[in-house]
């Protein structure tokens, strides 16, 4: 089903709104965007959540030009990069979660320390270099890293999910949180922390195509 302009752009604020419920961000900090009409409809920058409406959202087209009179999020280009990189993503997701922003600042990838690391379609998630916030050179590093996995971490910054739909990119903005705070937690007790082979992961990546979650059209 296609969604109005309108009913997308309540989408939208609905995911911001679920995000900060689940502890996944912080006053306005993140961002949350859809790919519409030859570009995307995204949150704009400075509002609190709480008082979004689907009059604040903004239209950018995939050349880059906003609606008169409303701005996006700064983070706008490397959200475009997501949907241009990844013919599958429909919906992305930003976030400053607690503990996949720890993990990007000890400039580590989450490695394959469970099976659901497979959940981002590889056996880690990266951590791409740190650029400074809305810059092109971010977008360039979001563009290499979300092109190998759907979710990434931005070193000293955060963590980007892209996926089909807006409740899949939250979803997996969430199961690479959890896996964050796992790798802390291992982290705390040895350096070293043990990690599923190669082998299984593929097993576990082929076994993950028809896994995941399940939405009700």
């Amino acid at each position: 089903m296609t969604l109005t302009r309108e009913e997308a752009a309540q989408k939208i604020i609905d995911t911001c709104l679920e995000m900060t419920r689940l502890g996944l961000n912080q006053g306005t900090a993140g961002n949350v965007s859809v790919r519409f009409n030859n570009g995307m409809l995204i949150t704009p920058t400075g509002i609190q959540y709480e008082k979004l409406t689907p009059d604040h959202i903004v239209y950018v087209s995939n050349a880059g030009e906003f609606e008169e009179g409303k701005l996006p999020s700064s983070e706008w280009a490397f959200h475009l990069v997501c949907y241009e990189t990844r013919e599958d993503a429909h919906a992305v997701v930003h976030t400053h979660a607690i503990s996949s922003t720890a993990v990007s600042i000890l400039n580590k990838s989450i490695p394959a320390i469970h099976y659901m690391v497979a959940v981002s379609g590889t056996n880690e998630i990266p951590c791409v270099p740190y650029a400074t916030f809305g810059s092109p050179k971010l977008a360039g590093y979001v563009a290499e890293g979300i092109a190998k996995s759907k979710s990434i971490l931005l070193q000293h910054h955060g963590m980007i999910a892209c996926a089909e739909t807006l409740e899949k990119a939250l979803w997996l903005t969430h199961e690479t949180e959890v896996l964050a705070d796992l790798y802390l937690k291992a982290l705390a007790i040895t350096p070293d922390v043990p990690v599923l082979s190669k082998e299984e992961m593929n097993h576990v990546l082929d076994k993950f195509k028809s896994y995941g979650l399940r939405v009700e059209k």
